[in-house]
């Protein structure tokens, strides 16, 4: 089996569900409560299945995402984390340089909800497959 791509996440449903709840949780019409809320994504070694865990809320234009829990038989396959910051206050909805250098580090893609939709940086799927240590590959 191997690990999910890009293309394949974006049309899971269990995924783009919990990147639509991370963008509402993250109150982007809200000004004085914007932050960043994001988590991992998983594979299920055995089946394939992809799960969702959150990690706790972030602050207004940063995130921790360095610590996955483990989960039990499966892998880290992706991060994913808003930008709640509006390009009218001149923010950008793009990935970060700092995105993408953690998203290279990390060995997989990283997906960022913003006003404008999705974007991705990083690898296309997981470095190594669904091989190696069950958070970040190795």
């Amino acid at each position: 089996m191997q690990a999910p791509t890009v293309d394949e996440l974006l049309t899971n449903g269990v995924f783009l569900q919990a990147m639509e709840s991370a963008w509402q949780d993250s109150m982007p019409h809200e000004p004085s409560l914007r932050h960043e809320e994001g988590g991992w994504v998983y594979t299920k070694i055995a089946t394939g299945e992809v799960l969702i865990r959150r990690s706790a809320a972030g602050a207004k234009s940063e995130i921790d995402l360095s610590h996955p829990p483990i989960v039990d038989e499966a892998v880290v396959v992706a991060t994913f984390h808003t930008h709640p910051q509006p390009t009218s206050e001149g923010w950008l909805t793009e990935p970060s340089a700092g995105d993408t250098r953690l998203a290279l580090a990390q060995g997989v893609p990283c997906f960022i909800r913003a006003e404008d939709g999705v974007h991705v940086t990083g690898p296309e799927s997981r470095r190594g497959g669904l091989t190696g240590a069950p958070s970040f590959p190795s």
